[in-house]
């Protein structure tokens, strides 16, 4: 279950020591952060193309916005795989989960990831 989102000063802070060149270790290190959480912040900035500086007049909630935009597909809209069928299928000698898996995705490929 993810944690509490960070507050906007230490992701500004993660933005700005990687524009002057520390590592994503050093960076998460001074922080107090974990570098895996350093590297999704600069993903997310790279994707919605934000870069360092920031414009003096990108306010903190604009900034949230564009770094944590609301998903595009809801739960209620991700088609859920035939339970009893996956069921009956796992029964059968040689189909494994994987195969299962394979096979919805490629009937459904937007069906799972909110990216």
């Amino acid at each position: 279950m993810p944690g509490a989102r960070l507050p906007m000063r230490k992701i500004r802070d993660v933005l700005r020591l990687t524009a002057s060149g520390m590592s994503s270790r050093k960076v998460g290190s001074s922080l107090g952060i974990g570098a895996t959480t350093v590297i999704d912040f600069l993903d997310r900035a790279r994707r919605s193309g934000i870069a360092w500086p920031l414009p003096d007049d990108l306010e903190d909630e604009v900034l949230e916005a564009r770094l944590f935009p609301p998903p595009t597909i809801t739960k209620d809209q991700r088609p859920l795989p035939d339970w009893p069928s996956v069921h009956r299928e796992l029964k059968r000698p040689g189909v494994t989960l994987q195969l299962l898996w394979e096979e919805h995705r490629g009937r459904h490929p937007q069906g799972v990831f909110l990216r």
